[in-house]
């Protein structure tokens, strides 16, 4: 999802009106999980009531600095299942309370 860009490369689609529309049409056409990625992005849909399960994955590495996930206050949520991935990561999943 993009608010500047003109074209596209293969394998993506440009899509043009707003983004509650957008994704209410792809979840009503698609079968299967649509990935989010980017706590902008996910504030929005978050926003917009459009996020039916959070994937916390942690992993034990120092990255520095960046966004906060939940920028904004944080939407009443519920664990639902953490996973141990591999030997060194966890997956949380919530879904909203």
């Amino acid at each position: 999802v993009s608010s500047t860009l003109q074209s596209v490369g293969p394998n993506a689609t440009l899509v043009e009106g707003g983004l509650a529309e957008m994704i209410r049409d792809l979840k009503a056409r698609l079968a299967g999980e649509i990935a989010v990625s980017g706590p902008d992005l996910a504030r929005n849909l978050t926003d917009l009531g459009l996020i039916d399960e959070y994937r916390l994955y942690i992993h034990p590495v120092v990255l520095g600095h960046g966004k906060p996930f939940f920028a904004g206050p944080r939407p009443p949520l519920r664990l639902v299942a953490s996973d141990l991935i591999g030997e060194e990561a966890i997956r949380l999943t919530y879904v909203p309370a």
